[in-house]
């Protein structure tokens, strides 16, 4: 009680779980003797692309796997990249890594323009497939500004009803406004044609298969199955009912 120091401290309480963004408390702030040109000099190296270019770190392995490719463009001119969340192997690559691969891939292949994304959700499942929605917020707002600026659209292909259930209510507070406004659901691929023309995007097998199941049984977008055990592919024995009417008709004939 009796020495005092001179040292100056703060403490900040965090509502973390109610997807509060720490950064512009956890930042370093600019002295008070700092003068403008620094703050410009700072704008200017996070503004710029080229220190997003990991030259040192091969990225060979998660290209194989074409979950994040630069495709054509839109029908408002912007560049599509593709997001197959099938292809995505969220247990064996971090979340760090993730977001030095998608900086990467923009700033070497897209450093001006805008683009848009086309996300793939098609048979996605969750513990193999999905980085899971803060990992994604992380990404994103760790992206420059001009980044966020470029990105227009977001197309949420095949979204599911917890998809849908988990940007309506958790979007709200783990997505910024920016981008929460910019995601476009398309159910079917044929409403997707409206926005991007055939050919400017290549689309798996899978996913087109995937888009016909669904035509057929509407159902399983909310989660519900209509024909669990495919009875209706069956081959119905045309003798079978003929036997249970005789057996009916015997038992009349009895009585």
């Amino acid at each position: 009680m009796g020495s005092s120091s001179n040292d100056d401290f703060s403490v900040f309480v965090l509502a973390s779980d109610l997807g509060v963004d720490a950064t512009p408390f956890l930042t370093n702030q600019p002295s008070q003797g700092s003068g403008l040109g620094d703050d410009e000099e700072t704008n200017e190296n996070w503004q710029d692309c080229s220190q997003y270019l990991v030259a040192d770190e091969d990225f060979s392995d998660l290209d194989l796997l074409q979950f994040f490719s630069l495709q054509g463009s839109d029908r408002s001119g912007c560049r599509i990249f593709r997001v197959v969340g099938k292809h995505f192997p969220a247990q064996v690559v971090s979340a760090e890594r993730l977001k030095k691969y998608i900086f990467h891939k923009i700033c070497s292949q897209l450093p001006e323009g805008p683009f848009c994304i086309v996300y793939m959700h098609s048979t996605v499942q969750k513990e193999d497939n999905s980085p899971g929605i803060t990992v994604l917020r992380w990404i994103y707002e760790e992206l420059p500004g001009n980044f966020k600026g470029r990105l227009q659209t977001v197309y949420f292909i095949h979204p599911c009803l917890r998809s849908r259930l988990a940007i309506a209510t958790l979007g709200r507070l783990f997505l910024s406004g920016g981008l929460y406004w910019k995601i476009k659901y398309v159910s079917r691929l044929q409403y997707l044609w409206a926005d991007i023309k055939k050919g400017e995007l290549e689309v798996p097998d899978f996913v087109q298969d995937h888009d016909d199941v669904l035509e057929h049984r509407p159902l399983t977008d909310y989660g519900i199955e209509p024909d669990p055990f495919h009875l209706s592919a069956a081959t119905a024995n045309p003798y079978s009912l003929g036997r249970y009417e005789e057996r009916w008709a015997s038992r009349e004939f009895a009585l």
